[in-house]
């Protein structure tokens, strides 16, 4: 596979000097970003520069121009380690750094008022180590869909807005498409950038961003995050639904991934996901289970909403509910992995970790928490804030939904 993927970069390097290219499927970039060749993509190390190189290859094939530091496809920040995206990241010079990552910036200049941002993160876990849910030693989690998805939409999507462009149509908006780095150790890389913008924000008119879109289900339900954060788009998911997708919709601009940062910056967002899955944050996070053809249906979903609010000019921000909310400190986990399609009442598992209170307990995946001691159970924050309550050791009554009955089950934390 190395070798495909060095013959794959050579083809790119001479497509640069062409003035047409062969378009470039979203399962081959999924396939060289999620190779052993790049070590799981680790923010800071080789892996992630590799990375970095090809998605400026990309860049320069598509034809966006440079629109990082000085005339160049790339930001880059140093930072302290932190993997906590909810406090404040402190950024340093590199002489005093731990870590440097990197973002790749590209950019569509129709000569317009206002500029349209579009990104996903192309960093993952490297090796494992924290944040990683495999208990079994070191081994490169390549994150097919954790994100070479997300970035191979962002990809294509430029590729057709640049088609666009070349047509005189879709000229509306300028674009900025931005590979981000650092999202795993806490959304680093568009915090940076909200802090350190190459454009002038105040002239963003929204912002999208895909994370995890590689693994539609048989039911196509989709995830849109931070649908409240402007008052056109409920009307515009609704209107553009030709694929009659499942559309979760999610009110609140915050979540765990990088439109959290712009959202804070008082910029409209959508957020794209189709899901968690028992592969995430695993090594077997690989290119060969991603469903390329749901893939396509999400492309073509955003491609249309992007149609269709060209003309609405810079669209106006909205705080959400949960805009002033802070992720409460707590001090014991249930070890599961939240199902975030789920719309229903409580806190679905979609997933268990080996050897964690959760599993000990007897829950599965598929539960529903209804109830954690006291706690009434209705969404993720009340979930969150309910496990706030408890200390380590403390032993609690969780009533979850299974097969339609309730059942109780008495977790240690």
């Amino acid at each position: 596979m190395r070798l495909f993927v060095t013959v794959f970069l050579a083809v790119i390097l001479l497509s640069c000097k062409e003035e047409k290219t062969t378009p470039v499927s979203m399962k081959e970039d999924v396939s060289i970003l999620a190779d052993d060749t790049f070590n799981g993509r680790r923010t800071g190390t080789e892996g992630e520069k590799k990375a970095a190189e090809y998605i400026k290859k990309r860049f320069t094939s598509i034809g966006l121009q440079p629109r990082g530091y000085e005339g160049n496809y790339t930001q880059t920040f140093s930072f302290r380690s932190s993997s906590d995206p909810h406090k404040e990241t402190e950024f340093t010079s590199i002489s005093d750094s731990t870590t440097t990552g990197t973002n790749v910036v590209g950019y569509i200049d129709n000569k317009a008022e206002n500029t349209v941002i579009i990104g996903a993160h192309y960093d993952h876990l490297g090796m494992g180590g924290e944040g990683s849910l495999y208990r079994e030693g070191e081994a490169i989690h390549n994150g097919a869909d954790d994100n070479a998805s997300g970035v191979a939409i962002l990809l294509k999507l430029a590729e057709h807005l640049q088609a666009k462009q070349s047509k005189d149509s879709l000229q509306n908006n300028n674009y900025l498409f931005i590979a981000f780095s650092g999202e795993e150790e806490g959304l680093l890389g568009s915090n940076y950038f909200v802090k350190n913008p190459t454009i002038d924000t105040k002239k963003v008119s929204y912002m999208i961003n895909m994370d995890m879109v590689g693994r539609l289900n048989e039911e196509k339900t989709l995830a849109v995050h931070g649908v409240g954060s402007s008052p056109v788009f409920k009307q515009t998911l609704f209107a553009n639904n030709d694929a009659n997708l499942n559309i979760v919709e999610h009110e609140s601009g915050v979540g765990p991934s990088d439109h959290t940062s712009f959202y804070l910056a008082d910029i409209p967002v959508l957020h794209f996901f189709t899901g968690q899955h028992e592969d995430y944050h695993k090594p077997g996070d690989d290119a060969e289970k991603l469903n390329y053809e749901g893939m396509k249906m999400v492309f073509d979903y955003i491609f249309n909403i992007i149609s269709d609010l060209d003309d609405n000019g810079k669209l106006a921000f909205k705080k959400t509910k949960n805009e002033s909310e802070v992720v409460p400190d707590f001090k014991v986990t249930l070890g599961v992995v939240p199902d975030y399609l789920f719309d229903g009442e409580g806190m679905r598992i979609d997933g268990v970790s080996e050897d964690r209170p959760a599993q000990k307990a007897g829950l599965q995946k598929g539960d529903v928490v209804k109830k954690m001691g006291e706690h009434e159970i209705t969404d993720m924050m009340s979930y969150m804030e309910s496990l706030s309550k408890f200390e380590k050791g403390q032993t609690a009554t969780v009533t979850i939904e299974r097969d339609g009955k309730l059942i109780e089950a008495e977790v240690t934390f």
